[in-house]
């Protein structure tokens, strides 16, 4: 079985906490794209963990994670989540956690272009809202093919120094004659390739022919996604988007296995909205900024690979049922619904209100979305502790209406209710 676990909205949905909960049932869980400016944070029994490379279901001792082709990989990122998550008992190695020779390197030059980009934008309000991370700058060299990717790493013969050495050649170009910077060091870069070579060399494999046998043989996998279907690179908020495919049709591509189907996907969505980074996002037009200040602090909503303040807002069906459309899925998983037990009552988004005054449920792009403002709805709040609620007849009348009404709203399913951050705090319908 192929199951897909994706974002619905601008990420940050509590992907991480539902892959924790559900690899329980799977053998193997993969990360299909993207690099480390994802960041899943999990709470169970054994301390809370944030990571931002590794599949979630590292802590699960049983599990095998896979880190599939379509990802960008920093080695040096890599090797600090390592050693935090070693120091918090979780066991790592080349049994458990397997990197596909494909997925591309993220080399330091990459991250300092990232930054001083990011930082020449800002200069003028441009800016992206970058992680900084230099994920946009690996994928647009892979699609120069200026890269190295994790199988060279097992090769670092003759031909691969060359490349590299064309490599940084061609990034110094701009490093040197539109930054400003000392040139990038050849010799600095073949000795960091060599280091981690040698630390990652026995993690390198072909991912593609090991999921692959996996399935033939029967093996449950569950593909992991970072970020939402509002980030992805073709159907986002473009260009406020990542540089990858976040939707789960691409989840069999990056992972290795092009040629198979999904089985389930399976959409994560919040009871309210939030966003980390610059963009369009009508639902915080919704709130007043001492309402958003209040459910951020009930939410604890700052990024967690980055710290920052997340915009928040009202639960957005109109983008909410985009994602879903997006995501194809076939059931949906609500995260954080105990986050609003503090409200009396409860807004949330039910359409668009365009310039021209006409209202849309379908979700627009461009200077369409740039001048949307929100159609609000409030439903009663239930203002109690849900917490502890493990059936959906435990539920508040109201907490029921409310997560039956986002049901209606977006068209699909909600299959499990997030209560709590612990593992057991969710209600299967």
């Amino acid at each position: 079985m192929l199951t897909a676990i994706t974002g619905i909205n601008w990420g940050d949905e509590g992907k991480g906490r539902m892959v924790d909960l559900l690899s329980r049932e799977y053998d193997i869980v993969v990360r299909y794209q993207g690099g480390d400016n994802a960041g899943h944070t999990v709470k169970n029994e054994r301390g809370k963990f944030v990571l931002n490379l590794i599949p979630s279901g590292i802590l699960r001792p049983e599990v095998v994670c896979v880190m599939g082709g379509g990802m960008v990989i920093d080695p040096e990122h890599l090797e600090k989540e390592i050693d935090a998550l070693r120091q918090q008992g979780v066991a790592i190695g080349p049994g458990n956690l397997k990197i596909s020779d494909r997925a591309t390197v993220t080399m330091p030059f990459h991250v300092a272009q990232d930054g001083l980009e990011e930082a020449r934008l800002a200069a003028s309000g441009a800016q992206f809202g970058s992680t900084k991370r230099g994920i946009a700058y690996t994928y647009g060299d892979k699609y120069m093919k200026k890269t190295l990717r994790m199988g060279d790493l097992k090769h670092l013969d003759a031909g691969v120094k060359k490349r590299l050495a064309t490599i940084v050649e061609s990034k110094n170009l701009t490093m040197v004659n539109i930054y400003g910077q000392a040139p990038v060091s050849l010799d600095e870069m073949w000795a960091w390739c060599e280091r981690y070579a040698a630390l990652f060399g026995d993690y390198v494999c072909d991912t593609g022919a090991y999921l692959a046998a996996a399935d033939d043989a029967g093996k449950k996998i569950l593909f992991e996604a970072q970020l939402g279907a509002l980030r992805d690179i073709d159907y986002g908020i473009y260009p406020y988007t990542s540089s990858s495919n976040t939707i789960g049709a691409y989840a069999p591509i990056g992972a290795g296995i092009p040629g198979r189907r999904l089985d389930r996907s399976i959409g994560i969505m919040k009871a309210y909205s939030s966003c980390v980074g610059e963009g369009p996002f009508t639902a915080e037009l919704a709130m007043t900024e001492a309402e958003k200040d209040v459910l951020r602090e009930h939410g604890h909503e700052y990024g967690a690979a980055t710290g920052r303040p997340r915009r928040v807002g009202p639960f957005d069906a109109v983008a909410s049922r985009y994602g879903v459309r997006c995501q194809g899925c076939d059931a949906l998983a609500l995260t954080l619904l105990d986050v609003l037990d503090y409200r009396e009552d409860i807004p949330l988004i039910t359409g668009y209100r365009l310039t021209d005054g006409t209202v849309t449920q379908e979700f627009p792009m461009g200077k369409t979305l740039d001048d949307a403002r929100p159609v609000v709805e409030t439903l009663p709040g239930w203002h109690c502790d849900i917490t502890a609620a493990r059936r959906f007849e435990d539920l508040p009348t109201a907490a029921r209406a409310y997560v039956e009404r986002l049901e209606a709203l977006v068209g699909c399913r909600i299959a499990y209710i997030s209560v709590g951050p612990e593992r057991d705090a969710c209600i299967l319908r």
